[in-house]
């Protein structure tokens, strides 16, 4: 069974890009748009849960 957990994303503006941040996990990604900033740190966060090992994942989920 698959759980859910959310996380937070935080976004701001820096000069003529958006950075969003996931502070939980301490991954960041940018885009030119609010929405492209998101929808890149939702892809970084897949992509770690994807590549990470299980030891990796606890320390963050605990």
């Amino acid at each position: 069974m698959k759980q859910k957990k959310q996380f937070t994303a935080i976004a701001q503006r820096e000069d003529d890009w958006y950075v969003a941040l996931c502070p939980e996990l301490d991954i960041a990604s940018q885009g030119k748009t609010i929405e492209e900033a998101r929808d890149n740190l939702v892809e970084a966060v897949e992509l770690f849960f994807e590549t990470a090992s299980a030891s990796e994942i606890k320390k963050f989920l605990v």
